[in-house]
């Protein structure tokens, strides 16, 4: 479903293991910056208003996952860190059309957030098979369902609202240029890392 052309190292989940912490704290700030990043392809494009209602539940999703990961932090004495940058995600986001027209700015905004959400479905997969934590195996299987379906959301919109646009090829050339970008991850205790 997903469509990710290399699947994460399945070692990658005992690194996240003997982290617990960090991952925590990576993952409540990935949650809050989706959530942000729904705001903000609201804010551009706000005429547009199934895709304004939809994304409005899903960052209102994304910030109760935010308070999820939060209090799981808190329940195990750990204290959430300080933000932390994604490069994987910044490496992606150069990937984005910067120029071209409107529609093709929202277009790629919608694919590069399918992306990201189809490699934390997929790494969330992974942490729910892998780790020995049951509690958090069990959040994070819970939390693969959500985001396949955030995944959908975003690819949705970003065909319907392509029209005349050559969106299948974009997508490709992401998935493409997803492959590379990933395989420089996969070796520290975070979401994307």
């Amino acid at each position: 479903m997903l469509r990710l052309k290399l699947a994460t190292d399945p070692r990658w989940a005992a690194l996240v293991e003997n982290n617990i912490e960090e991952i925590l704290t990576d993952h409540a700030w990935c949650e809050q910056k989706a959530a942000t990043n729904a705001i903000t392809i609201i804010t551009l494009n706000s005429e547009h208003e199934e895709l304004v209602t939809d994304l409005l539940k899903l960052a209102k999703e994304e910030l109760e996952h935010f308070e999820m990961v939060h209090e799981i932090i808190k329940k195990r004495g750990f204290t959430l860190g300080r933000e932390r940058k994604d490069s994987y995600v910044n490496e992606l986001y150069k990937f984005m059309n910067k120029g071209g027209s409107r529609q093709q700015s929202m277009v790629d905004r919608l694919l590069f957030s399918a992306m990201i959400e189809a490699r934390s479905c997929e790494r969330f997969k992974l942490l729910s098979e892998r780790i020995k934590d049951v509690e958090l195996a069990a959040f994070y299987r819970e939390l693969m369902i959500s985001e396949a379906g955030h995944y959908t959301t975003f690819l949705g919109f970003a065909r319907q609202y392509g029209k005349g646009l050559d969106v299948e090829k974009r997508w490709k050339e992401l998935i493409e240029f997803e492959a590379e970008v990933i395989t420089r991850y996969g070796k520290s205790e975070t979401i994307h890392g």
